[in-house]
């Protein structure tokens, strides 16, 4: 990577600051990408600087991105020559009235439990290629985490063999957002499809360190590494597509879809048992992973599903009131 061996004043700068950005604790992992593929693109143009011509050619290079993305992508430059302008007053800082609008986010597509269900049959029907024997299993566990544990894209992909305790029936979450470790329990549906699966996993050929991952590519080897985001989004897209999983408006799920589903799913069941959904919110918080309700409030939609449930629950607590009976 070129901010790690930088050779022009740009350069120098972007290194500087990825660096700072990490002394003060962050990650900084997709902002250090992005960084350095704009140092890529002014080295191709054996550019020493970045100006305001070299900035608007580079993005255009993302105009098959959408505006959101985009956004983001140009933002993250802007933050570093801000950092840099605190020393370099005369240094050329993005005009960001000109970054494109921020667009109302994608709604998700909420999946039910009949459609999980044909999920995990698709993973049956996949072929168990020599190449990638797992690649089934794999899938089906992935399906059973997302959905019934409501975990991050990246959350499932660190697990590690070490995080999973069977006998507990819990799995460790290490360092995920805001570099919080948390500990969740299981299903006991979600804890019997583990044990399954690590008949399989456990068994040889395949590495089983501790620090091995749970899920991951093993094409043409006995090593399981880590799935990139990437792989495991274009799996289960084509899972959905075996499945003919879509919405009302013929989209496929996404994979953290699958998160906001588990959140409504939750919601949905304790308005059917007639259980104190408020109270139950920080909890749902905690599970999540989140700091507070305000964020898990991002996943519980609205659905007409969840708005008969609570209507129905409503008119059996308080319906005598509104007509008029006496309790």
């Amino acid at each position: 990577m070129r901010v790690n061996n930088p050779s022009t004043v740009f350069e120098h700068w972007a290194h500087r600051y990825i660096e700072h950005m990490k002394v003060m604790g962050r990650g900084f992992v997709h902002d250090t990408w992005r960084i350095n593929r704009l140092c890529l693109f002014l080295a191709e143009r054996e550019a020493a600087d970045l100006d305001p011509v070299l900035f608007e050619q580079w993005c255009r290079t993302d105009q098959h991105l959408c505006a959101n993305v985009r956004r983001i992508y140009q933002r993250s430059v802007r933050k570093l020559c801000l950092y840099r302008q605190r020393t370099d007053l005369d240094c050329f800082v993005p005009d960001a009235t000109r970054f494109p609008r921020p667009q109302p986010v994608r709604a998700p597509v909420i999946l039910t439990p009949s459609q999980i269900a044909e999920l995990l049959s698709a993973t049956k029907m996949l072929r168990r290629h020599g190449s990638a024997p797992l690649r089934p299993a794999m899938l089906r566990l992935a399906v059973v985490l997302l959905y019934t544990a409501g975990l991050r894209r990246g959350e499932l992909l660190r697990l590690r063999l070490g995080d999973i305790d069977i006998k507990n029936g819990t799995a460790l979450i290490r360092d995920t957002k805001f570099y919080k470790s948390r500990l969740v329990p299981l299903s006991m549906d979600a804890q019997r499809e583990l044990r399954a699966y690590l008949e399989h996993r456990l068994a040889a050929p395949w590495n089983l360190s501790s620090d091995a991952p749970l899920i991951g590519g093993h094409r043409n080897t006995t090593v399981i590494h880590e799935y990139c985001g990437f792989a495991i989004g274009d799996s289960m897209r084509k899972l959905c597509i075996a499945a003919n999983i879509r919405d009302a408006n013929a989209r496929l799920p996404r994979v953290h879809d699958f998160r906001h589903s588990f959140a409504v799913q939750a919601l949905l069941r304790w308005y059917r048992d007639g259980g104190d959904v408020q109270s139950f919110l920080p909890k749902l918080a905690m599970y999540m992973g989140h700091q507070s309700i305000a964020s898990t409030a991002y996943y519980l939609h609205w659905i007409p599903e969840v708005a008969r449930t609570a209507s129905n629950q409503f008119e059996r607590r308080f319906g005598h009131l509104i007509e008029g009976e006496s309790a």
